[in-house]
């Protein structure tokens, strides 16, 4: 179910308990009420009326809380309890067609029987659904039998009965069922898991209190305003509250539900997610096993706090994990990543640097990498004007002076996957870039717009540089990436980042009605966005690179994904003084960035991917034909060890004790990076010859 309760950050939480069994978890809490009705309280009819009030006046989108608005919440709740239409029939959807139009007023008045009603249909029709997965996996399947199974069904027809919705369940737990098989299990394990895979689901949702309805539905309201915009629940907030105070330790990942599966949301820097360069941002978690050969225990269609129940543990402990990778459709086999647990220090979520060395033209560039995780500031320390306290800006130019001393030749600042965080230090670090001037434009709700500067009027490093950017680039990433290009302080490449322009703050909704013994929840609202000095919006667009590396479809990543994201837009620009003109140089850049990846296979084979990813995308329908789908997953296991025969090639060697391990190779470890580095030593060639 997409986005059905929260996001947790699995890195926060060390609470005085370690990693559960699934046979533990699903002994808990043994007694529930199949046939329990939940009813609203007083109170969540309170705090409905204080979120829609205060959506209606300061949300930056300026909402009109109308019939049309509420057509679209109406179906947002419906998709965020049945997203792929596998519960509800199209009688009960025509029932519930009588609320599309009021759910407005109801907000404004508080009143929350619909939203219930709804929920609760949606948990008997759950339950009916579990009697027949039950007495359907008794029996094995009949895989010869040429049929297909559609898996995405969020556009399809609401079954019309039963019957009708007994046969695509048939196909969905066929599909299940073979994918077990392919991967070599026997029926009797296969029918044991899948049994239990939808029993849990089905008591994660039989334990569901008013308080969870009442989050659900408020967040089908807040989400049709815009996609960062969010309520948190009392016992959400709660424990959002207690992973703030707590010392880190886990992965290293924030999660979130996505579709039934536990996805990916971001990689914490300096975690054991992001030392093993095996996991990924949208990858999605199908299974959790503890130790080196402990059960896995599969998790799709889990609630997510007990999927965190599984992977949090101690430090120095392992857990494996059975990956489907973000653009992996659902016949494709899991990949298995092992970790081990740790201690996140703020240390290693800082900037680092290293040197790489590039032959261009018959002459060796020395270059030095600062790998930017995040915008971060100790604001504690620096309040209590501690002289060495930490942040982006400071460690950078640290980073930079230690460069300097090796005398490299220019610089490149690598913002891949760093998610944003403080706009001062976003501010603070283009300003190690320039001389002075504006760096970002900030447009409130109420039209207001301040322009933020470089506070320091010298240039602490004036030699060339780059930006190398990724899809996963947000915030205050594009803030700096935006400002760097618009000065023509440095040449951008990578992908089109992330798009997110917008600016949220959490609000403490017992401000607006003091209680002494309730806590009534938070509410994230956007209100501010962000421009750049040209005067155009980072929102949706993003930053677009000078020159652009090969990248998978926008549609499915980014902020552009999302259906209620804020517009594209445009303000005055500011006034700056342009340093250098790298708009001359890009086609000669693009040109021979072209004429290397050619013969660099593993470029080559990101194309690749690029384009059997487009293909599968347009595959509706897939086969439940043994036969068919073993020479399907034949031929994408024998491309797997292609690659991996033509990288053997390029791997050395080198003994570490008594034992042979693998030295660097940045060509294969990271491709990118070192394109990016001839890109820039391309740069310095061109501006030499003017």
């Amino acid at each position: 179910m997409k986005k059905l309760l929260f996001i947790l950050t699995l890195f926060l939480f060390t609470l005085n308990s370690f990693a559960q069994t699934g046979e533990q978890f699903a002994e808990q809490n043994a007694v529930i009420d199949t046939f329990k009705v939940l009813y609203p309280t007083k109170l969540q009819s309170k705090v409905d009326r204080i979120v829609t009030t205060l959506l209606s006046r300061y949300h930056y989108k300026k909402v009109d809380l109308n019939d049309s608005l509420s057509s679209i919440i109406f179906d947002n709740y419906i998709k965020t309890l049945d997203y792929n239409r596998m519960y509800f029939l199209q009688s009960d959807i025509d029932h519930f067609e009588k609320y599309r139009y009021s759910l407005d007023d109801y907000l404004k008045e508080g009143i929350l029987y619909a939203p219930f009603e709804i929920f609760d249909t949606f948990k008997n029709r759950l339950t009916e659904r579990m009697h027949y997965v039950v007495d359907r996996l008794k029996t094995e399947f009949d895989y010869s039998i040429s049929e297909t199974f559609i898996p995405d069904r969020k556009k399809a027809k609401w079954a019309k009965n039963t019957e009708e919705l007994d046969d695509i369940w048939r196909k969905r737990l066929k599909n299940d069922a073979l994918n077990k098989k392919l991967a070599k299990e026997d029926w009797e394990k296969t029918s044991k898991t899948l049994t239990k895979r939808y029993q849990r689901f089905h008591k994660v949702i039989l334990q569901y209190n008013p308080e969870d309805v009442f989050q659900i539905y408020m967040n089908a309201f807040a989400s049709s305003i815009d996609p960062h915009t969010s309520y948190f629940s009392p016992i959400t907030s709660e424990n959002f509250d207690i992973s703030m105070s707590l010392s880190f330790e886990g992965i290293g990942a924030s999660l979130m539900v996505k579709d039934d599966y536990t996805t990916i949301a971001r990689i914490i820097p300096g975690g054991p997610a992001a030392k093993s360069k095996n996991l990924f941002e949208n990858d999605r978690i199908v299974a959790v096993g503890q130790g080196k050969d402990g059960e896995m225990v599969d998790v799709v269609g889990w609630r997510i706090d007990s999927v965190v129940k599984l992977i949090r543990g101690k430090k120095g402990t392992m857990v494996r994990l059975a990956i489907l990778r973000a653009d992996a459709t659902f016949d494709m086999p899991t990949e298995e990543v092992k970790l081990i647990r740790d201690k996140i220090k703020l240390e290693e979520q800082a900037a680092s640097s290293k040197i790489i060395n590039i032959e261009e033209n018959e002459k060796i560039y020395k270059l030095g990498v600062i790998d930017v995780p995040a915008f971060y500031i100790d604001f504690e320390a620096q309040r209590k004007r501690d002289p060495d306290y930490r942040s982006t800006t400071r460690d950078v130019k640290k980073l930079i002076t230690k460069l300097e001393k090796e005398n490299v030749d220019g610089l490149i600042i690598d913002l891949r996957s760093d998610g944003g965080g403080s706009l001062q230090e976003a501010v603070q670090l283009t300003g190690l870039f320039i001389k002075e001037g504006p760096v970002v434009q900030v447009k409130s709700s109420d039209g207001k717009i301040e322009v933020d500067r470089d506070p320091d009027p010298s240039l602490f490093y004036d030699k060339p540089m780059a930006v190398l950017i990724n899809r996963y680039s947000a915030s205050a990433s594009e803030i700096f990436a935006g400002a760097i290009q618009d000065y023509g302080r440095g040449v951008i490449i990578g992908e089109q980042s992330f798009g997110k322009g917008t600016v949220q703050n959490l609000i403490d909704l017992n401000r607006f009605m003091p209680t002494k013994d309730e806590d009534l929840g938070k509410l994230k609202i956007t209100v501010a966005k962000f421009y750049r000095i040209t005067g155009s919006s980072t929102q949706l667009l993003g930053v677009m690179p000078d020159v652009q590396f090969p990248s998978l479809p926008r549609d499915e990543f980014g902020e552009a994904s999302e259906p209620s994201a804020l517009p594209w837009d445009q303000i005055a620009p500011t006034e700056y003084q342009i340093y250098g003109d790298i708009e001359t140089y890009v086609p000669k850049l693009e040109e021979e960035h072209e004429k290397r990846i050619k013969d660099n296979f593993e470029f080559q084979y990101l194309k690749e991917d690029i384009e059997e990813y487009k293909i599968r995308k347009k595959k509706v329908e897939y086969s439940l034909n043994e036969e068919v789908r073993a020479k399907e997953r034949e031929k994408f296991e024998k491309r797997k060890e292609e690659r991996k025969k033509e990288r053997e090639k390029y791997e050395n060697l080198e003994l570490k004790g008594k034992e042979e391990v693998k030295k660097p190779n940045i060509r294969i470890d990271d491709p990118l990076l070192e394109e990016t580095g001839f890109i820039l030593a391309d740069l310095m060639i061109l501006e030499n010859g003017r």
